[in-house]
């Protein structure tokens, strides 16, 4: 089906190079990668447009790892296993070249690479962190396949790197580098942003009931699925909703996250780990690497009615986001400590990562009518579309970066979140935002009944 022609090396060299501990985002990333056994690959397969050069390939991936610090970033480990990054400010890298043969699908192949590439465990201490190949078919390129481990970037740093590699941007990189936010976070106004991070989390853990989810009724084997959903109506009715409440859709999607998550698990108030950017903080904006950290909400949904609801939850997310820049290893101790203290079956494993970048802020235009919005009910879907038993977290929704409606993945753990609860969970979301977009009084529909404990 497809052979490797060659390997090309290519040869680099950027400014910026040294040695010094994980910054909190590369730090935040890499302990998600070693809890749930898995490098965290992120990339894919690219048409490329016709008459492309392997030598023009060859020039992108040479800019990549020149300008980019984080693309010739790898790891070294003290001898208690814990890693450093280490920047290099030179070096060469292969790019491969595939003939895919004459009656083969080159499709097919440019994601038969990609799946290699993804499946082929990764060398921290001696690769580099970008795995490239071009697909030649019958003497012509067609596809690139590109594999990055996640500790080169995040969504939004990659939303940077893909403009300025498009313009070949020439000027100096903007922003704090990791070695750089590495040394800052040392600093007495790093230790400041830390400590006071670590005080609201704990003030947060020690208030909470002990237990977001009972115990399944359908424990499965294997034991964590990944599910998908697709709904118009839900993008449609938090359109309408960001029309009428004037709160951006962020928070829209995150209170309606947590109404259906209390209806579904009877549990009040709502505990929830979601994902922030970071970008916000000065310097960090337009950095490529990876800076994301899970903030820490308690949402009381109970009683009230939906846009009582969206107004805390608006208002606990901008505190909370002010507080999810922090060392992510201190954290893990808190937690730890925490849940010593509790009792068994603490826990605060339930994420929502709102991951859109290109479709964040919806589409512009008027708002859809109740019409739009029900006739749009008939449209949604919903699959399960993978289980392992490698460990994932017990819960963790994304809401991913797809034009005009909205599609989410979920995780979960089945020993902890049924899979018929965590598909109702999604079309709970849609349920409760096609409900509050049809009427403003809509009331949340969760009793204020204890936590499980």
């Amino acid at each position: 089906m497809a052979a490797m022609a060659e390997r090309i090396m290519v040869p680099f060299d950027g400014e910026g190079s040294g040695v010094d501990d994980l910054a909190w985002g590369q730090r935040e990333i890499w302990m998600a990668m070693v809890r749930q056994h898995n490098w965290l690959p992120v990339g894919g397969v690219k048409r490329l447009p016709a008459g492309t050069t392997v030598e023009e390939i060859a020039e992108e991936l040479r800019y990549l790892l020149s300008r980019f610090q984080t693309m010739r970033t790898r790891l070294r480990y003290d001898a208690e296993g814990r890693p450093s990054q280490v920047v290099s400010g030179s070096g060469e890298i292969a790019l491969e070249v595939v003939d895919a043969d004459d009656d083969a699908d080159p499709d097919e192949v440019a994601e038969a690479v990609s799946q290699r590439y993804q499946e082929t465990d990764y060398d921290f201490v001696n690769e580099w962190p970008v795995r490239m190949a071009v697909i030649r078919h019958r003497g012509v390129l067609t596809h690139m396949a590109v594999i990055m481990c996640h500790l080169v970037t995040d969504g939004f740093g990659g939303m940077v790197m893909l403009k300025e590699v498009e313009a070949r941007e020439s000027a100096p990189v903007a922003g704090m580098q990791p070695l750089e936010q590495a040394r800052w976070q040392r600093s007495p106004a790093g230790h400041r942003q830390n400590e006071a991070a670590l005080r609201y989390w704990e003030g947060i853990l020690r208030a909470i009931p002990p237990r977001r989810f009972a115990d399944s009724t359908d424990r499965r084997e294997p034991r964590h699925w990944k599910g998908q959903f697709t709904s118009l109506a839900l993008h449609l009715a938090s359109r309408a909703l960001v029309a009428r409440t004037r709160i951006d859709s962020a928070p829209v999607l995150l209170a309606i996250f947590a109404v259906a998550l209390a209806r579904v698990t009877g549990t009040n108030p709502v505990v929830t780990r979601p994902i922030v950017s970071n970008r916000f903080r000065p310097g960090l904006a337009e950095v490529v690497c990876p800076l994301a950290q899970s903030a820490l909400c308690a949402l009381d949904v109970a009683g009230i009615s939906f846009d009582e609801a969206l107004e805390r939850t608006r208002r606990a997310a901008m505190v909370a986001y002010k507080y999810a820049y922090f060392h992510p290893g201190q954290l893990d101790e808190l937690i730890s400590r925490v849940a010593a203290e509790r009792g068994p079956g603490f826990d605060i494993a339930c994420f929502f990562n709102d991951r859109r970048v290109r479709n964040r802020d919806g589409a512009t235009g008027s708002a859809p009518t109740p019409e739009d919005v029900r006739a749009a009910l008939a449209h949604s879907a919903f699959a399960w579309v993978g289980a392992q038993d490698d460990p994932f977290e017990r819960l963790f929704v994304h809401i991913d970066d797809e034009p005009d409606t909205v599609h989410m993945t979920i995780h979960l753990d089945t020993h902890y979140l049924s899979p018929a609860d965590g598909e109702a969970l999604l079309r709970g979301m849609e349920t409760v935002a096609v409900e509050a977009a049809l009427d403003p009084a809509a009331k949340t529909g969760v009793a204020p009944v204890p936590a499980h404990v």
